[in-house]
């Protein structure tokens, strides 16, 4: 069995999802979640879902070994679900392939510094895009240039709005990141 550390800086529901996902899985389970932001709304969904969640100190995070110690100890796989803060090079050296990412866009478009969640549905709109989607990639040490792992696209129409283009990216993450997860997961045991 897995042991799987989630970061996350937000809502989390991409947490709470695979969260649900492993607890029915013999592959892997949630140990823990890691937040930056002491307002996320995904401290809650932990304590209702029993997953331990901790703060983490940006200075700490970066500076420190401390989350690198805990990690090695504590972790087989790391899953950012709406993390925003760039994974310091120490830990990526530490976990080569074994830290995942979804990016609510099809990298490499739309990717980089800056570019998350609503920045990054205007965008598409701004652009008429005629299609978006969700990139599932290899945390490396650049924003969002990890190598590829999984790619869905969904399409977008003059009606859509950024809103609307987020829901339907939001129901591609739901679907597949889990499932994505658990198969590389499969992938690197065989």
């Amino acid at each position: 069995m897995k042991r799987l550390v989630l970061f996350a800086s937000g809502s989390g529901s991409n947490a709470e999802n695979i969260i649900q996902f492993f607890n029915q899985s013999k592959t892997a389970k949630v140990t823990q979640v890691l937040c930056n932001n002491k307002d996320a709304k995904v401290f809650d969904r932990c304590e209702r879902l029993n997953v331990s969640a901790s703060l983490i100190d940006k200075d700490v995070f970066i500076k420190d070994n401390t989350v690198l110690h805990f990690l090695q100890q504590e972790a087989d796989f790391i899953i950012l679900a709406g993390f925003l803060w760039k994974i310091p090079e120490k830990i990526v050296a530490a976990f080569p392939n074994k830290i995942i990412n979804i990016h609510p866009a099809l990298l490499p478009k739309y990717g980089g510094k800056g570019m998350y969640g609503m920045h990054i549905h205007k965008a598409v709109k701004q652009h008429n895009e005629i299609e978006t989607g969700i990139t599932i990639h290899y945390v490396n040490e650049n924003y969002d240039e990890g190598a590829v792992i999984f790619q869905e696209k969904t399409a977008v129409s003059k009606e859509d709005s950024p809103e609307t283009i987020a829901e339907k990216i939001h129901l591609l993450e739901q679907r597949y990141f889990p499932r994505v997860i658990e198969s590389v997961i499969l992938d690197i045991n065989e």
